[in-house]
């Protein structure tokens, strides 16, 4: 688990660690190769080996400043550079390591073990959204990347995935309303309950055939414009 800020992935290692499982917590800035390549670094040394990335971090700047017009070179760049940049600073420190195992293998005459990247992508990248060009910019560099990672990286039986939700935070009330209003299923996306079943399915040898796909989970909003 890595974030920008420890505190918040400190408590959710104690959760997994609640429940049986093992995990680390890693301070990493998504947009730095360095700190990147440390937290892949720290996670083989603690694991052996890694299987499965998931690109998460993005950043939605929001209200007025977040206007087309309005928007500061900073707002910009954060987003983009959190969301797209973030995921590919990510996906090649994690397949740097990845591409050489599935190599070796190879060689050795071995089966090439399924490993997994899943990205969050959005379809706000696809409809757009007024007050969003950044955000909704970066998500379909997001889209892009997925299909392009998936064209390079087959061969060594990774295999490149998108989840799309609806927006499910960072959002005012008003702005969840509008949407649940758009929505046929009349209401935002629960994390735990509607996106983290698929990462978990994408992640497993279930999911061994399906790659470039980018997979809408909004209750229909999309199906709907």
């Amino acid at each position: 688990m890595a974030d920008v800020d420890i505190e918040p992935p400190k408590e959710v290692v104690r959760r997994i660690e609640d429940r049986g499982g093992q995990a680390i917590a890693v301070k990493a800035d998504v947009r730095s190769r360095r700190e990147v390549g440390e937290m892949v670094n720290a996670a083989i040394d603690k694991f052996g080996k890694t299987d499965i990335l998931v690109n998460n971090a993005g950043i939605l700047p929001t209200g007025a400043a977040a206007v087309l017009h309005r928007m500061a070179e900073k707002d910009w760049d954060d987003a983009v550079d959190v969301t797209l940049e973030g995921s590919f600073n990510c996906t090649q420190a994690v397949a740097g390591y990845m591409v050489p195992q599935a190599k070796k293998a190879r060689e050795e005459g071995k089966p090439i073990p399924a490993r997994k990247i899943i990205n969050l992508a959005s379809g706000a990248g696809i409809r757009g959204e007024a007050g969003q060009a950044a955000y909704c910019a970066a998500k379909a560099g997001i889209m892009g990347l997925t299909k392009s990672n998936v064209k390079e990286l087959a061969r060594y039986n990774i295999l490149v995935n998108a989840i799309s939700p609806a927006a499910l935070t960072m959002m005012s009330e008003s702005a969840k309303e509008d949407l649940e209003k758009r929505i046929p299923l009349g209401r935002v996306g629960d994390p735990e309950r509607d996106i983290a079943p698929l990462a978990v399915f994408l992640a497993s040898d279930e999911a061994n055939y399906i790659t470039g796909q980018v997979i809408p989970v909004d209750g229909g909003l999309d199906m709907a414009i």
